[in-house]
């Protein structure tokens, strides 16, 4: 625990936050009647984290208060994670997987996320040991612990169910009596009796998650690399053969194999006909690898404790061999941190995530003029306004109709396509906040309001400025400064199809309403595969 906790702390103020983020500390900082309002239309299954967020925030407003519930709740995994090895397989084995899960480069990385996915962690862990516990225990009211606690678990993410499949697996390897499979089936039954409504929620919000793809092989090696302390070389596979020994450890295996397999492989397999599976998800399943290793790990030293020296066989609970197997386990798990610490210096850098909305915001503040106009392109780019309003506070938003809190969005309502073209002729220069790739007018836009900005930007205006930061975050958040075209400088034929002409509105001028052309934040593609460089 105090390895996970300064891992956790180390760099935890990396300097800005991403979308992803941005998303917590803005909704959090909402009141209560306005996160209910939202969840009723997007990020309901995050509902149970903003509301407690919400509560920490009011302490201080910060992105360092922002990530530390999910430091503590990494730290109490790592805690949780070497009871389940001591309650296994002995107290050496217990430390060594606690230790294990501590400095796995992906554990680090969602240690220092202002999301949930470290805390769904720490739900799971506490469960699986809760389960274990009840086995031996056997009793009936020991199992309303273990319910409550996965249930806390699967609100505070719903994707955490896979889990129960995990445990259910648990208890046919172990061969349990009756009446512990009557036990668990009724805490199942609780659980998922009370997630239902949360379910029925979520599916009228699925398209939230529209943007993930169906995985390939290529997801199931990125997802072994991810679970192991070192993504490559000798230590990831020197990992994937101690879990090869680990599985001789019978008990431990059927504890930890199904957490590792299960729940990727039902989420996994549910993806192949509607995509559901992010490595992020099942961040929780990483326990189960480094109870194996650590297995394995323990058992290779209760072989080399019983080797025969000098014609002697020694004891492997002598004091010796103790002290040479723990001296030995202390240098491999530093030497494995110690090659992985490049890994954990890149994850502590802003650029390392999918973006920095304080880079985007720094760039407003030495640009913009006070009544500039600035447009965001697509609308989620507005998230760098409310994460870090100083760099937008004199300038004005051209295409807001109605604020994200007042109209229970993430990131407000624009005005319709006709309006906003009406706001932009009244204008000669207008500041842009775009990615790159947003820009691209052979891009296809269902959104009509998206459609719009870029014909209108395309058809009446040129680009004088671009800004980008030398840092150059994930897909080059640019700051462009356009300004009109001279009369009878329109070149023909530059809308993009499908656009109306400049001085009509086009058809469907529908009420102001969420793009449906970009994934909302809350569930956006994340970051790259841990130990990868980011993109150039």
């Amino acid at each position: 625990m105090a390895v996970m906790l300064a891992t956790g702390l180390w760099g935890l103020d990396r300097g800005g936050m991403w979308g992803d983020e941005s998303v917590t500390f803005q909704v959090a900082q909402r009141t209560v009647p306005q996160i209910w309002r939202l969840l009723h239309d997007v990020d309901a299954v995050h509902g149970l984290y903003y509301l407690f967020m919400h509560a920490v925030l009011t302490v201080h407003p910060g992105e360092v208060v922002l990530r530390l519930p999910s430091v503590c709740a990494a730290t109490a995994t790592a805690g949780l994670v070497a009871a389940l090895g001591v309650r296994l397989a002995g107290p050496r084995a217990g430390l060594c997987a606690g230790a294990l899960y501590a400095i796995t480069p992906m554990t680090g990385h969602y240690a220092q996320e202002g999301r949930s996915y470290a805390l769904v962690a720490a739900g799971v862990a506490g469960a699986t040991l809760l389960l274990v516990g009840a086995v031996d225990a056997g009793g009936a009211r020991v199992w309303w612990p273990y319910g409550t606690v996965v249930a806390l678990t699967c609100v505070l993410h719903e994707l955490a169910v896979p889990v129960l499949g995990a445990h259910a697996l648990t208890l046919a390897l172990l061969r349990v009596p009756g009446k512990v499979w009557l036990g668990w089936g009724r805490a199942a039954g609780a659980v998922a009796l009370l997630l239902l409504p949360l379910v029925w929620v979520s599916q009228g919000q699925s398209g939230q998650v529209a943007w993930l793809v169906s995985p390939g092989w290529d997801r199931v090696g990125r997802l072994a690399r991810n679970f192991s302390p070192g993504p490559a070389g000798p230590v990831f596979w020197g990992s994937l053969l101690l879990m090869a020994v680990g599985l001789r450890e019978r008990r431990t295996a059927a504890v930890a194999l199904p957490l590792l397999l299960v729940p990727p492989g039902i989420l996994m397999t549910v993806s192949q006909v509607r995509p559901l599976y992010h490595d992020r998800y099942v961040l929780y399943a990483l326990a189960g690898a480094s109870l194996l290793i650590a297995a394995g790990a323990g058992r290779v030293a209760g072989v080399l404790g019983r080797v025969r020296i000098e014609g002697r066989r020694v004891r492997a609970g002598g004091r010796r061999v103790r002290a040479v197997v723990g001296v030995t386990g202390v240098l491999a798990l530093t030497v494995t941190f110690l090659d992985q610490l490049p890994v954990h210096r890149q994850d502590r850098s802003a650029a390392h995530r999918p973006d920095n909305l304080a880079v985007v915001s720094a760039l407003a503040v030495s640009r913009m003029r006070p009544g500039d106009p600035v447009l965001f392109v697509p609308s989620v780019g507005r998230l760098a306004a409310l994460a870090y309003p100083k760099g937008f506070r004199q300038v004005r938003d051209i295409a807001l109709r109605e604020s994200a809190p007042r109209s229970g969005t993430l990131w407000g309502r624009e005005a319709t396509p006709g309006e906003l073209r009406r706001r932009l002729a009244a204008v000669d220069r207008v500041w842009v906040v775009a990615e790159r790739s947003a820009l691209d007018p052979r891009r296809s836009r269902p959104d009509p309001v998206e459609r719009t900005k870029l014909a209108v930007l395309v058809t009446e205006f040129t680009v004088r400025e671009e800004h980008v930061h030398e840092e150059r975050v994930r897909d080059d958040v640019l700051l462009r400064l356009y300004v009109r075209r001279p009369p009878g400088d329109i070149p023909p034929g530059d809308a993009p199809p499908g656009d109306a002409p400049p001085g009509d509105a086009p058809p469907g001028d529908a009420p102001p309403r969420e793009p449906a052309d970009v994934r909302p934040p809350g569930v956006s593609a994340g970051a790259p595969a841990l130990g990868a460089p980011p993109p150039p």
